[in-house]
């Protein structure tokens, strides 16, 4: 090993992360929890030390955005260079046209984008990279199918001559973060506070009191940031959720399986229909605002999935007029090819509420009809008035577990976000699904069926009930002043 590279002095925490390196059977490593924790310098050594260990190796250094990378991860490793005593142009040379490093045993370590492109959804510009390792800095912005598609880019790299002899080199995977709701949330944080890490996965926290070199101005600064700031970057709290644009609160959602309702003679049957084979075919009982059951397809043909609603109906005794599809796609058969049943279309106009003001129907404040039914989840699901209560599971998807459905809902109902309209004069939206499956690689199905059981809740009258949050700020806005909050009977 060259001698500059004896020179790399490692904080604690990163000489954990080392071991992990040097480790036979750990391939992936998560790195992080809070800000000053040594990420950026630790990515930045292992990167140098393959280069110089194993001549013809190649690495990557992904980051969401390339100009970004470029400010701050590759402005840090030119820093470390210079620190180890390396020459510009002698000991290594940067070609800014294509966002190589390029060192004199001709081993490279790449620059890349992995932001989404509508030009590149399914990320071939990765396609053709064979590489040793790779670290994603930031790993909390980079979408998950980047990720993903990017990871089965390493080991096809790591078969080197060193000192006339040859070694094969374990693929390596790192990813770098602060705490965030997202895939790094679960694929490291939650397994690892858990203690289910699978077997060739690790994490290492590293916090601000793991770096006894920050200056002290930094960390005051931290402590005196906003409580969303100082909880997440200062003390590494991943259950704090940093996103002000979430609209359900993440203890009610996990309260899900343990809340108590009282009981409801009322079954609904709630289909999310694969569009055109892409995404899966599920059907969500309920009786009343109990999830009692779910049943999970791969696509399948119209007249199956008719059948099989048939069969649920008669099975369950529930009524068509109690049977609500999504007319997007496929659906639209289904609701054709079943007289009786009904459609839901999530661009429709919302429904009209109650204006105490002017006693009167008037128009909700919302953007379109799925907008508005997120809502209401959101606020049933923060009031705890919504439940699983898992009566039976059916599926056709290998491995797929009640376990995993009920994980997959949390996560999509993490994801749920409002368009932030703030200062603007517009109406209430959710972000478009696009977006969400971008986030999570997925399409919410799940989350879907909850929120179209929510067309019955607000259509069904009922007698008195407390005026939510939304219809607050509706009513502020007809009234022009804080509304109290008063009970009223709603009319239909």
């Amino acid at each position: 090993m060259p001698d500059r590279i004896a020179r790399i002095k490692l904080l604690y925490k990163q000489t954990k992360a080392w071991e992990v390196w040097e480790s036979e059977n750990i391939t992936e490593l998560g790195y992080g929890g809070g800000a000053g924790g040594g990420k950026t310098r630790l990515g930045c050594y292992l990167g140098i030390t393959i280069a110089e260990q194993y001549p013809g190796s190649r690495g990557a250094i992904g980051r969401k955005e390339l100009k970004t990378l470029r400010l701050t991860t590759l402005a840090e490793l030119f820093l470390i260079f210079s620190e180890l005593g390396y020459q510009k142009e002698v000991d290594y040379v940067y070609d800014a046209k294509d966002s190589i490093i390029k060192f004199p045993n001709s081993s490279e370590i790449l620059l890349l984008d992995t932001a989404y492109s509508p030009q590149d959804p399914e990320y071939t510009r990765f396609g053709s990279l064979n590489l040793t390792w790779c670290w994603i800095e930031e790993s909390n912005e980079t979408p998950e199918k980047a990720k993903n598609i990017l990871k089965v880019r390493i080991g096809r790299n790591n078969k080197f001559m060193v000192q006339g002899k040859e070694i094969i080199v374990k693929p390596f995977w790192l990813e770098t973060f602060n705490p965030n709701k997202g895939h790094v949330y679960k694929d490291y944080y939650k397994p690892w506070k858990e203690k289910k890490l699978l077997p060739y996965r690790q994490f290492i926290s590293a916090l601000v009191g793991d770096n006894p070199y920050l200056p002290r101005a930094y960390i005051t600064a931290l402590e005196r940031a906003d409580p969303i700031t100082k909880a997440r970057l200062l003390k590494g709290n991943f259950d704090y959720d940093s996103d002000p644009t979430r609209i359900i609160n993440y203890d009610a959602i996990l309260d899900l399986k343990t809340n108590t309702l009282n009981a409801s003679n009322k079954k609904y049957l709630i289909n999310d229909i694969a569009r055109f084979g892409g995404d899966k075919i599920i059907f969500g009982e309920f009786e009343g605002l109990y999830l009692v059951g779910l049943e999970i397809y791969k696509y399948q043909d119209l007249e199956k999935t008719k059948e099989k609603i048939k069969e649920r109906s008669r099975e369950s005794k529930i009524p068509y007029s109690q049977i609500l599809t999504d007319e997007d796609g496929m659906g639209g058969g289904v609701v054709d090819g079943l007289p009786g049943t009904k459609g839901f279309l999530g661009n429709a106009r919302p429904l009209d509420i109650w204006d105490t003001l002017h006693a009167r129907m008037s128009p909700a404040n919302f953007v379109n009809l799925r907008s508005q039914c997120y809502f209401k989840l959101a606020d049933l699901v923060n009031n705890h008035q919504v439940a699983i209560k898992l009566q039976y599971f059916k599926t056709n998807i290998e491995g797929y577990s009640q376990d995993q459905a009920i994980a997959d809902l949390e996560e999509e109902l993490d994801h749920i976000k409002r368009i932030d309209n703030s200062g603007q004069n517009t109406k209430m939206a959710i972000i478009p699904k696009d977006d969400i499956k971008e986030e999570i690689s997925r399409s919410p199905d799940l989350a879907d069926v909850m929120m179209m059981r929510m067309l019955f809740y607000l259509q069904e009258p009922e007698e008195e009930v407390e005026l939510n949050y939304y219809d607050r700020i509706w009513e502020k806005e007809l009234q022009g002043a804080e509304s109290g909050g008063p009970k009223i009977k709603k009319e239909r």
